[in-house]
């Protein structure tokens, strides 16, 4: 089924499948596809964030399971804090799952890495459907889950979306571009990869 997802400026996709079927203003594509379903999101449409801190977020951070907070707390741990935890395949691939959820939360549709050694982390990643690229060596900044937040001069865009391109974007409840780097990707709404709604804040 055709799904429109159009933004508060009236900039909209038509999803069918993986792939983008059609870019422009909504009032167009609904005229063009009258029975295709609409979601209307505050803010703005764009394509997504690339993470580039992909190894360092899911195979050197853990990311506690809710019901570990009153002895792990809810931030992610790494370095010297890893040390205290007994981490095995399952607990490293449910810690991966969660990792992604919370970059998906933050508009992210790929992350940059070398390869994965962890094949827990692997398999959780392929997944979720979350895009992989290559990566070469560390990017220089700071890992965040808001890829904003980095310190790198700016955060990795799939292509431009596009009809017949990959439908990985992602919505961020805010006026423009400049309040979203203000404000940073906290702001996300909505992600889509793969034409799935794999986040979507409450």
């Amino acid at each position: 089924m055709l799904t429109i997802h159009a933004d508060s400026r009236g900039d909209a996709l038509a999803v069918e499948g993986e792939g983008i079927a059609a870019a422009g203003p909504l009032a167009e594509l609904v005229a063009a596809h009258p029975r295709a379903r609409v979601r209307n999101w505050p803010g703005i449409l764009t394509p997504g964030f690339v993470n580039l801190y992909g190894n360092e977020l899911l195979e050197a951070t853990y990311h506690p399971d809710p019901r570990e907070a009153d002895t792990l707390g809810t931030e992610p741990l790494s370095g010297d804090a890893l040390s205290t935890i007994v981490l095995d395949d399952a607990r490293w691939g449910a810690s991966a799952r969660r990792g992604v959820q919370r970059m998906l939360a933050h508009g992210t549709v790929a992350v940059a890495c070398e390869p994965l050694r962890n094949r827990a982390v692997r398999d959780a990643v392929r997944r979720t459907g979350l895009g992989v690229v290559g990566r070469l060596g560390h990017p220089g900044g700071k890992p965040s889950l808001d890829p904003l937040a980095t310190g790198d001069p700016e955060p990795m865009v799939p292509p431009a979306r596009e009809p017949g391109s990959a439908a990985r974007f992602a919505v961020f409840d805010v006026r423009d571009e400049a309040e979203l780097a203000e404000r940073g990707a906290g702001t996300c709404v909505a992600t889509v990869v793969a034409g799935r709604l794999v986040f979507r804040r409450r």
